[in-house]
């Protein structure tokens, strides 16, 4: 069982850059990829970013493609998602997800495929 935490949401002006955490209960995250997702107002929650269990693939939703970098510490079974030059439509509720995955590729990457939920964090960009 694994618990996740997002911490990190709040009120940005277009432009400005915002960095999410979630942290992951448990002893075992390093096996685990990871992955954040959005839920907008009236709109279905969509994929952002993934990274493998070591850190060294990640892919990315091509909306956030250059902008978002994400990352983990497995050392302080956390990960991030460094957001930089925020647009409006950036607004949402960011989740983070987990699943017990070691594979060398960033392959999780739709929400049926992870286990584990954090509770969400607001962000919303103001023009």
């Amino acid at each position: 069982q694994v618990q996740l935490v997002e911490s990190g949401g709040g009120l940005v002006q277009a432009g400005d850059s915002l960095r999410l955490s979630c942290a992951a209960s448990g002893r075992t995250f390093s096996t685990y990829a990871m992955g954040w997702f959005r839920q907008a107002p009236g709109k279905e929650r969509e994929f952002v970013a993934t990274i493998n269990w070591s850190g060294h693939s990640s892919y990315y939703a091509d909306s956030v493609k250059g902008r978002f970098t994400i990352s983990r510490d497995n050392a302080k079974n956390t990960v991030y998602l460094q957001m930089n030059s925020l647009k409006l439509e950036d607004t949402a509720v960011y989740y983070c997800a987990a699943v017990k995955r070691v594979s060398w590729v960033a392959s999780a990457r739709t929400e049926d495929e992870y286990d584990y939920w954090g509770q969400g964090t607001q962000v919303t960009v103001a023009s």
